[in-house]
C-alpha cells in the first residue's frame, strides 16, 4: 500500500507556478498549466495531473515546449478556428481556445476549434467545467501524432495513441462529465505500473505475438506489444471506431498528423463547444438532460453497486473534499519534482498534518 500526503490546493497551484515561471514559460502561461495540472489531480485523475509537472519542466529545459509567444491563425471562419499551437504548452492553448470559443458559439449556436502541433494538453476533463459553468455543452478529443501505443482491432502492432474523448454539458445540477480513453488504458497508466511492477487489472495489452497480457512491460519489448482498444479483445472494434473518429478530427480537421514528420511528444486537439439557448432554448434542454440524469440516478443497483451515479459524479465529489481537506498527492510525485525544486530555487510546499 502506497502512503500519500495531502497538501493545500493553493500551495500547491503557487508552487506549480513557480516550478513553470522559473524554468521559463510566460508568467501568463505558467499560471494556467498549473492550474489545469492542479484540476487533474482534484478530479482523481492523477496520472494526468501533477505527475506531468516534472516532464513538462523537461521539455521546457530542452527547448521541446515552447516557452513564449502565442499561436499561428491559420484558419478564422465566425464558427470555426484552425490554429499551430508552435508546440506551446497545451493547456494553455486548449484553454485559450475556450476563452476564443465561448463568446463565438452564443453568437452562432456552436463553434470549433482543431489544433495542430500543440504540446501535451494533460487531463482533459480539467477543462470542462470552464464551459458547463457558462451553461453550455463541450466535446474536447486529442490525440498524439507521434505515439503509435493502441492496436487496432485484429493488429498486433501499436498505430496510434488512447485518443481520449471529453464531453460536459449541463443538468440544473451538477454537470454531466466525461473524459474516457478510446484505448482499454492509457500511457500514463502504463508506464505507473511498469516503475512500481505492478500488472494491469486484466488482459488490457498485446504482447508483440499478438498475444493478450496483463504485464504493462510488454510495452518496452523489441518490437513492443499495444494497448488493446476499449472492449479488448473481444468487442476492440468499437474503441478501435472511436479512436479513428478522434484522429480524424484532431489530425484531418487540423491538416497534419501522422503523415507528417515526427515531432516528439504533442498533441493535436479538436473542441467544439455548444449553446443549448441557440437550439430548442435552455430551459428545453437542461429539462431533457435533468430528467435523464434523474433516471439513471433512480434505476436499482445491480449486485455490487450501492447506487448508479453519473459520469463526473464521483470526480466532483472528491474535488469538493480535496479542495476543503487537501489535495492527496501520488506518493511519485513529490519525489520527481524534488531535483526541480531545488534547480530551480523554489521550496516545495509542506503536506497538511494528518
Amino acid at each position: 500500500m502506497f502512503m500519500t500526503s495531502r497538501y493545500a490546493a493553493q500551495d500547491l497551484l503557487h508552487f506549480a507556478t513557480a516550478l513553470l515561471e522559473r524554468a521559463g514559460l510566460d508568467h501568463d502561461k505558467a499560471g494556467i498549466v498549473a492550474d489545469i495540472l492542479l484540476e487533474g489531480d482534484l478530479l482523481g485523475h492523477d496520472t494526468h495531473g501533477l505527475h506531468l509537472l516534472a516532464p513538462y519542466l523537461g521539455e521546457l529545459e530542452r527547448g521541446s515546449m515552447t516557452k513564449t509567444g502565442r499561436q499561428v491563425v491559420l484558419h478564422d471562419k465566425p464558427a470555426a478556428l484552425t490554429w499551430d499551437g508552435r508546440r506551446l504548452p497545451g493547456p494553455w492553448l486548449v484553454a485559450t481556445a475556450i476563452d476564443e470559443a465561448l463568446p463565438r458559439a452564443r453568437d452562432f449556436g456552436s463553434c470549433s476549434v482543431a489544433i495542430r502541433r500543440s504540446h501535451h494538453i494533460a487531463c482533459l476533463a480539467a477543462y470542462l467545467g470552464r464551459v458547463t459553468d457558462q451553461g453550455m455543452a463541450i466535446v474536447l478529443t486529442s490525440s498524439d501524432p507521434n505515439n503509435r501505443g493502441v492496436a487496432p482491432h485484429g493488429g498486433r502492432r501499436g498505430v496510434y495513441t488512447p485518443n481520449p474523448i471529453a464531453a460536459g454539458w449541463p443538468t440544473g445540477g451538477d454537470p454531466v462529465l466525461i473524459d474516457v480513453s478510446t484505448s482499454i488504458s492509457t500511457n500514463g497508466m502504463n508506464m505507473r505500473l511498469r516503475a512500481e511492477g505492478r500488472k494491469f487489472p486484466g488482459q488490457w495489452m498485446i504482447d508483440n505475438e499478438g498475444n493478450p497480457t496483463d504485464d504493462p512491460a510488454a510495452a518496452r519489448t523489441d518490437p513492443p506489444g499495444a494497448l488493446l482498444p476499449l472492449g479488448g479483445v473481444e468487442s476492440g472494434h468499437k474503441g478501435y471506431a472511436l479512436g479513428l473518429l478522434v484522429e480524424m478530427l484532431t489530425q484531418g480537421l487540423a491538416g497534419d498528423g501522422r503523415a507528417d514528420p515526427q515531432l516528439g511528444w504533442s498533441a493535436n486537439v479538436f473542441l467544439q463547444i455548444f449553446d443549448p439557448a441557440a437550439f430548442a432554448g435552455y430551459h428545453d434542454f437542461v429539462r431533457q438532460t435533468a430528467f435523464l440524469a434523474a433516471a439513471c440516478r433512480d434505476t436499482p443497483p445491480r449486485p455490487g453497486f450501492d447506487r448508479v451515479r453519473l459520469p463526473g459524479e464521483r470526480a466532483l465529489q472528491r474535488r469538493t473534499v480535496q479542495l476543503l481537506d487537501g489535495v492527496s498527492l501520488h506518493p511519485s510525485i513529490m519525489p520527481a519534482l524534488a531535483p526541480w525544486a531545488g534547480k530551480l530555487g523554489s521550496a516545495a510546499p509542506a503536506p497538511l498534518a494528518a
